[in-house]
């Protein structure tokens, strides 16, 4: 196994575009990622959620380096990942909105005792400190150290998750 990265040698003439439109065909599970700053709440929504390792229990997600949340999250120690259900659509459409409209409402959050915002209603999110950065195209793979798992599932029963698909938010059938 290699710890290389590799520049790609031929991008084959394939478009932004083009990649964008044959990415829009596979779904992913709607995530919205919170951290702390000196100034405000930083938030964003993010479809690029995985799960890389139990032992230790890693976790990664791409931001996009035109983001607005970028700089913030370059210089954040730690992150709180939430898992949207399906009742939760309006929360990813406010964290997809602009930065100052994503905490604007006090009643949609609180802060922990580590100073990362937390949504209220979300059944379960994970805390993790940020691991590994790494530049890779135009965005930031951000590798996170799992410190902390909430999960309410079992009080806050949720149908299924959110899924983003097609440009729209989506809820998956036969899941009961």
């Amino acid at each position: 196994m290699s710890d290389r990265l590799r520049a790609p040698d031929d991008l084959s003439g394939i478009t932004a575009t083009q990649f964008r439109a044959a990415m829009r065909h596979y779904p992913a599970g709607v995530t919205i990622v919170t951290l702390g700053s000196a100034i405000e709440p930083i938030g964003f929504t993010a479809t690029s959620f995985a799960s890389l390792s139990a032992e230790p229990p890693l976790i990664s997600f791409n931001i996009a380096h035109t983001s607005s949340s970028i700089e913030a999250m370059l210089a954040a120690d730690s992150v709180v990942v939430h898992f949207l259900g399906e009742h939760q659509q309006h929360l990813a459409q406010r964290f997809s909105r602009s930065a100052e409209e994503r905490f604007a409402d006090h009643s949609l959050w609180t802060t922990l005792d580590t100073g990362e915002p937390v949504l209220h209603g979300t059944p379960l999110w994970v805390r993790a400190t940020v691991f590994r950065l790494i530049p890779i195209g135009d965005h930031t793979l951000v590798i996170g150290l799992v410190t902390r798992v909430f999960d309410n599932t079992d009080d806050q029963p949720i149908a299924a998750p959110l899924l983003y698909y097609n440009g729209a938010y989506h809820r998956p059938t036969g899941l009961e």
